[in-house]
């Protein structure tokens, strides 16, 4: 097979699912009237937990195209991401458009996959082929992300529905947002019998006591004053979207997020948490650490997140004292869902493993002498 994706280290890696092909998307777009079929298929995603493609259509312009199999994204579960979609465009949010098919769905269920269909978003793709964790390339990046991220969430403000329900690859904020992680574990683990089944064998109890209950103790206390908001919970540079406007002053031109993409891991959480996840996703260069050290880490980006989305959404007190311990706990259900795709749907022992190994040392690295530089000076930065 020789289209390869991205992994979960470095190194490009065969795709859990086959390649999208034009007879394919040409057959999913004939039953979209707004596409009549396709004429191309222009580019494949390099993600690696679905299939993915731009298509020129038979009616000209370009679609994206999303095949996912139905045991890790049903029609019900698109349809709670299409959801929250369509109130984050009703609020004025650059979000793309989902298509509709000739029956008026939003998503379309053909033997063993789903599919839906969104447009191709305004702006310029610059991360397109950046791996996970990649940093921003300049500062006025990171600025301009924390921006569009505090008017998503402006956006997102009145949608009421439920947390998704138990899902694969869902990134919210269950594990730490009560006051009993371990039972926490427990449940979500319960939910999920091939998660549950990996974790007996492992010594997670132990872990979450050593490494993550400390950082828990300080975000308790402001847990009650943090409203629940629907997030997008994947806040990176690759799925954002960009263009130029000119600028007031001879300095040339200002940088803007054009375009939202990947709602895929949208959940009910919070606003700091987003806000978290978005520095834990561009800050650190998770899997260069070993070999770039201090190197991998980019707090002055961090800060710029900030103060961009500080333009836009002050934080509150709470929030701001939230913040830096959210950041050390952020990815905890998203590594555990991962984990559950990995043993439940792949089979693959190996990234289960790394998987359990994120969960683990991404919140053990802020207790590092670097880890915790890069907290104190968020910690200086934010007031606390």
């Amino acid at each position: 097979m020789s289209h390869l994706v991205h992994g979960m280290g470095t190194e490009s890696v065969a795709p859990d699912w086959p390649p999208l092909t034009f007879a394919e998307v040409d057959a999913v777009l004939r039953r979209y009237p707004q596409a009549a079929g396709a004429r191309a298929l222009t580019w494949r995603s390099p993600r690696p937990l679905s299939a993915a493609g731009l298509v020129e259509t038979a009616r000209g312009g370009s679609v994206f195209v999303k095949r996912h199999h139905r045991r890790v994204r049903s029609l019900d579960g698109l349809h709670e991401e299409h959801a929250f979609l369509a109130h984050l465009r009703r609020g004025g949010a650059a979000v793309v458009d989902v298509l509709t098919d000739d029956d008026g769905g939003t998503a379309l269920a053909v033997g063993e996959w789903t599919y839906e269909v969104h447009s191709v978003g305004d702006g310029e793709d610059l991360y397109r082929e950046a791996i996970s964790w990649s940093p921003f390339m300049q500062l006025s990046h990171a600025h301009a992300a924390g921006r569009a991220l505090a008017e998503l969430h402006e956006a997102a403000r009145g949608y009421a529905a439920p947390a998704r329900a138990p899902r694969q690859l869902t990134a919210g904020f269950a594990i730490f947002a009560g006051d009993d992680p371990i039972a926490a574990v427990d449940q979500y683990a319960a939910a999920r019998p091939a998660l549950a089944e990996d974790l007996s064998a492992r010594p997670w109890r132990e872990d979450v006591e050593r490494w993550h209950l400390s950082y828990h103790e300080r975000l308790r206390p402001q847990l009650a004053a943090l409203d629940p908001l629907w997030t997008h919970n994947d806040f990176h540079a690759s799925n954002l979207l960009w263009r130029w406007t000119p600028a007031s002053t001879v300095s040339g031109s200002t940088v803007q997020v054009s375009t939202v993409l990947d709602f895929g891991l949208c959940d009910k959480a919070f606003a700091v948490h987003d806000l978290a996840t978005a520095i834990e996703r561009n800050a650190v260069e998770w899997i260069a650490l070993d070999a770039k050290g201090d190197d991998a880490v980019h707090p002055d980006a961090a800060l710029a997140l900030i103060d961009g989305y500080q333009e836009i959404r002050k934080l509150t007190d709470s929030e701001r004292a939230a913040l830096p311990d959210l950041l050390a706990l952020c990815h905890a259900d998203y590594a555990l869902s991962e984990i559950d795709y990995f043993r439940d749907v792949t089979g693959s022992a190996q990234n289960a493993e790394l998987a359990y190994r994120y969960f683990v040392d991404h919140t053990a690295w802020f207790t590092s002498p670097a880890g915790a530089r890069f907290l104190d000076r968020l910690r200086t930065a934010l007031g606390d």
